[in-house]
């Protein structure tokens, strides 16, 4: 089973940084719909863009959407049967000890956002064959030192489990899918840092395809019903947390 996860970051965990909050956030899905989720933001992209007359090898960054752009993106996103969206949201100021690294903080982050985001909506009781993660990962803060070392601890840190990783850095400039995870970061990001600025999108925001999950704590808010795969397609169970 392969799981297609696409992930950015918002705010900074750097130790000299006074924000308040981290998120490290985006979407996951399957092969069924994983060229279906890219295609249906870079066709809105698109369409933004000539509305606005920007050169179409400009990125834009989810700051620079409007509100009635972002409700337009996320209102056709989540109608895709296999998006998944999610975000981890670090409150800096609860925890004890600043971060010495951000690279190996990162790591850390993207452990917790598969162990509270992603693993609590898959019914692995009922799967008998290898999880492979393929990581899609925006590049903008990674040393070339420090290209393997994602894989490396999340092979340790799930060595009791029958999953694999496959970790690929991208510029976002050049990935649909990485510029529609910063979108989603950016937004809960934003909803924590500063909700006015995102108080006209949220209300159309969908709790059934999205889990936002903060640290520290167990505070899980949107979606908790699982899913499976089932041969070429992820359907709904019954079951939930």
């Amino acid at each position: 089973m392969n799981i297609y996860v696409y992930i950015d970051e918002s705010g900074s965990i750097h130790k000299n940084s006074k924000a308040k909050y981290f998120a490290v956030g985006g979407y996951f899905t399957i092969q069924r719909d994983k060229n279906k989720i890219i295609s249906c933001y870079r066709t809105i992209n698109k369409e933004i863009k000539d509305e606005k007359n920007i050169p179409l090898e400009k990125e834009i960054k989810s700051f620079d959407f409007e509100d009635e752009e972002k409700i337009r993106i996320f209102e056709s996103i989540q109608k895709i049967e296999n998006f998944y969206g999610f975000t981890k949201v670090f409150n800096k100021r609860q925890m004890r000890k600043s971060v010495v690294q951000s690279n190996i903080f990162f790591n850390y982050a993207v452990k917790l956002v598969i162990q509270d985001c992603i693993l609590p909506l898959i019914d692995l009781d009922n799967l008998n064959e290898e999880v492979r993660f393929i990581f899609s990962i925006d590049n903008r803060n990674l040393g070339v030192g420090e290209l393997k070392d994602l894989r490396t601890y999340l092979l340790t840190e799930y060595c009791t489990y029958d999953f694999d990783f496959q970790i690929t850095y991208y510029d976002s400039a050049t990935n649909f899918g990485i510029q529609l995870a910063d979108l989603i970061v950016n937004t809960f990001y934003n909803s924590y840092k500063r909700r006015d600025i995102v108080k006209n999108v949220l209300p159309i925001i969908s709790h059934e395809k999205f889990r936002v999950s903060e640290f520290p704590g167990d505070i899980v808010k949107g979606r908790t019903d699982k899913v499976m795969e089932t041969g070429s397609y992820m359907i709904d169970t019954l079951k939930s947390l």
